[in-house]
């Protein structure tokens, strides 16, 4: 980590688990070929969880591979799933580090102490074609949470999620009735107590139902300090329940490392318990920051949330084009940048009902206030389904032409924020974590009107919902390196949405006739 300082070898006897990724029994072959996954909503033909572990699992004789490796290095399996290709080691920090050629060190960080390593993993030549990643052995924060507390004199105006739902037309009639959110966490938690007082306050006809699941030993702990991750976990909580109070909100709690950002993906995912419809993740970082098997597994995991018709909304970061690194470069968070992410960014509203007054890029950057993020990766390519929308080259030397960040926008100004209920005190907050989950609440409702879940929405929403005008083109402003201006950009993507016209673009032909009675 930048600013971090290594002060000695890691403590031989501390034990630690490790999550090996195993490669798809179907090799390279993606789940859903990009032709079928950009094919409108009736024609596409979705796998079910069962369908997708069959063809695209971890074979079971990897499994067996990684146990007779593990028994081999004396470590030992704690778990091992075939839906999530993943395999769960457990032993001290000398066994991990012989067994993986790896040698682990302490590191201090003006944030804390960490387990970090340099160089490669290295695995046995035979485990070649078993093994994609192993995510773990290092316990550094992997990402931070993207909301933003406006200072108390500098609010403008604040919303309910409902007044800034109302604003961008949400469909009447819906609530995200039989529809599943997941929350991705890591860190805090929430108190039921303010969930209830604040829904109560809403006066919502029906009351979120919300659970919590643990992942790698993460559980739902409230640190009591607004300023803490607490802030982020109650935000995504209360806009994804006010906008979707009858889809169940089911919240994934998971260590802050690579390891446990991972893990919790693809735990929520293949849930065949709570089986939900869509993710939100209001946490990230710079691509730079992470490694490359990182976003690789990472983007395979949101490729197979894509095949099982499962949206997946991703904040865009609140530290405009420079991600918040200072190397005088920009850069575009991750895992808001893979494709298969509906990257969110943010602006600055003003709206009275359900009349938007303005609306502008989201830029505080001149106040120490953040900033929408958003560029051009260096990691991913240009996607098929931003070919014609003319995005720029960076504006990084060499001017490399990749995938585009955002693709959606919403509010997200701390000053013109969302009024919360956070540690049992009333706030207000924005960033782009509320974006993310103010989309998937979106997202369940269509889901709701359209019987059919949206699931991979990014060639939907840059086609027939971009040629319907079903966006709020959001044309001034800036978030550092990159400007807003007419169609997509690289501040507010699409733009924000009109809700109504999404559903219209997206509803099958036959259902438009019959609400037309033709």
């Amino acid at each position: 980590m930048a600013g971090a300082r290594e002060v000695g070898p890691a403590n031989p006897d501390e034990r630690l688990e490790v999550s090996v990724r195993l490669r798809s029994r179907a090799g390279k072959k993606p789940a859903l070929g990009a032709e079928a996954l950009a094919q409108p909503l009736e024609q596409r033909k979705l796998l079910t969880r069962d369908q997708l572990e069959k063809q695209h699992g971890a074979d079971p004789a990897s499994i067996r591979q990684i146990e007779a490796f593990a028994q081999a290095h004396g470590l030992s399996v704690v778990e091992a799933s075939a839906a999530r290709r993943t395999v769960v080691l457990s032993g001290t920090v000398a066994t991990m580090s012989k067994a993986f050629g790896v040698e682990l060190k302490q590191f201090e960080h003006p944030n804390g102490t960490y387990r970090g390593r340099t160089g490669p993993v290295h695995i046995p030549a035979e485990l070649q074609d078993t093994i994609e990643g192993v995510f773990g052995l290092d316990n550094r924060p992997q990402a931070k949470p993207h909301f933003r507390r406006t200072r108390a004199h500098a609010s403008s105006a604040s919303y309910t999620p409902l007044q800034v739902a109302n604003a961008y037309h949400f469909p009447a009639g819906t609530d995200g009735s039989g529809e599943c959110i997941a929350l991705i966490e890591l860190g805090g938690g929430y108190k039921p107590a303010d969930l209830t007082n604040y829904f109560k306050q809403l006066n919502l006809s029906t009351t979120p139902k919300v659970s919590a699941v643990s992942v790698d030993h993460g559980k739902n702990h409230p640190t009591g300090s607004p300023d803490g991750p607490d802030g982020e976990v109650m935000l995504d909580i209360e806009v994804a329940g006010a906008v979707a109070p009858g889809a169940k909100i089911v919240v994934y709690f998971a260590p802050n490392t690579d390891a446990g950002f991972l893990d919790a993906i693809t735990t929520a995912i293949h849930d065949k318990t709570n089986q939900p419809t869509v993710v939100s993740i209001s946490w990230g970082g710079p691509e730079s920051s992470w490694t490359s098997q990182a976003m690789t597994s990472m983007d395979e995991a949101f490729q197979a949330a894509a095949a099982l018709g499962i949206t997946v909304c991703v904040a865009a970061g609140d530290d405009g084009s420079t991600d918040g690194v200072t190397d005088n470069l920009q850069h575009v968070d991750f895992p808001a940048s893979s494709p298969f992410a509906l990257a969110c960014g943010g602006t600055r509203l003003t709206a009275t009902g359900s009349t938007i007054s303005s609306e502008t890029v989201w830029n505080e950057l001149a106040n120490n206030e953040g900033a929408t993020g958003g560029g051009i990766s260096d990691f991913f390519a240009l996607p098929t389904f931003q070919a014609g929308t003319k995005v720029p080259p960076s504006a990084n030397p060499g001017n490399h032409v990749g995938r585009g960040v955002p693709d959606v926008a919403g509010d997200a100004d701390p000053a013109t924020g969302y009024v919360t209920r956070v540690d049992g005190q009333p706030d207000v907050i924005g960033g782009t974590s509320a974006v993310a989950p103010l989309w998937a609440g979106l997202i369940a409702r269509l889901n709701q009107k359209l019987q059919t879940p949206v699931g991979y929405a990014n060639p939907l929403l840059y086609g027939e919902a971009e040629k319907a005008g079903a966006f709020h083109d959001i044309t001034s402003g800036n978030n550092g390196a990159y400007k807003a201006g007419p169609g997509w950009d690289a501040c507010t993507g699409l733009g924000t949405p009109s809700g109504t016209g999404i559903l219209s673009a997206l509803a099958p032909p036959k259902a438009q006739a019959r609400k037309t009675g033709t």
